[in-house]
């Protein structure tokens, strides 16, 4: 399994903000990125149970306004936003914590254009130690996925994915994009020091090797 990583990372812009929600400060991930496919065959991706799986994860549940959904082995919660084929919004609920996953998909030329918002109320302790990275890393992986699966039609295989993720070039994508959620970090205003050692933190987890002292 060979990817381009630079491309794909050099696909996505990354933006970190704050806002409040429920009366309460909650941490913002924005990641966008255009994909050469009309809007129904990206809207139907992302919505199709028949279709998620072949570039994400195996799904169940009730795909539509006010269904459950469960990915296998992750996330599960509410549908709560479907408006398609431009905003789908779902609550994401793992670990005992619940926090909102919105994608807005609009037409950008010949492209769609995809902005996925990840947005949390993240315990202060978990957001010293890891920072946006920790859920932006992840959905650059998924956004790579996609991209690959809309340009191919061919399904990811699931074992060589794995294979992937630990080979030395799965550490570098994973380096690279959390290099680059660091810097949206210190954009945001984080001091420099800090939100380099947070995204170093995130990607020793991403690459499963011992956090730096």
């Amino acid at each position: 399994m060979k990817l381009d990583i630079a491309r794909h990372f050099g696909a996505v812009s990354r933006v970190v903000t704050n806002r409040e929600i429920d009366g309460k400060p909650a941490a913002v991930v924005v990641a966008t990125r255009n994909y050469d496919t009309t809007i129904d065959d990206a809207w139907e991706a992302l919505t199709s149970a028949e279709r998620i799986p072949r570039w994400f994860l195996p799904i169940t549940g009730d795909l539509k306004l006010g269904g459950r959904y469960q990915l296998q082995g992750n996330a599960g919660g509410t549908i709560t936003a479907c408006e398609p084929p431009h905003r789908l919004g779902v609550t994401w609920e793992f670990g005992g914590d619940v926090s909102w996953v919105t994608i807005t998909l609009t037409e950008h030329g010949a492209q769609t254009r995809l902005e996925l918002e990840h947005a949390a109320h993240v315990k202060p302790e978990f957001w010293n130690q890891f920072g946006p990275g920790a859920v932006g890393v992840g959905w650059d992986g998924a956004l790579m996925g996609l991209a690959e699966y809309l340009a191919s039609s061919v399904s990811i295989d699931r074992k060589e994915a794995d294979a992937w993720q630990a080979s030395d070039e799965g550490k570098a994508f994973y380096r690279i994009c959390g290099e680059a959620w660091g810097r949206a970090d210190i954009a945001n205003g984080t001091d420099e020091a800090e939100a380099k050692a947070r995204a170093a933190r995130t990607t020793a987890f991403y690459c499963g090797e011992s956090p730096p002292a």
